[in-house]
């Protein structure tokens, strides 16, 4: 199943992907979908280790060492 959805871009980047898009034969559908595919990991990602890094900043949270936790699951070789 797909979903429709819109988006605003700046004139600039518009015309950049209609170029592209005339240039290469796909749509300009195509490449907005694959830059989101392609970022959308990393910007999970992102918003992850920023959570992560505020419950460290609060105390909610500690570090090891990774030769501590390589020890422990026995990968210290």
């Amino acid at each position: 199943m797909t979903r429709q959805t819109a988006i605003r871009l700046p004139d600039e980047t518009y015309e950049r992907l209609q170029a592209l898009a005339a240039r290469t034969g796909r749509t300009a559908t195509f490449y907005i979908r694959q830059a989101i595919e392609e970022h959308l990991d990393d910007l999970e990602d992102i918003y992850l280790a920023e959570r992560a890094l505020e419950r460290l900043e609060r105390g909610e949270s500690t570090t090891r060492p990774l030769k501590e936790v390589m020890v422990e699951l026995g990968l210290d070789d």
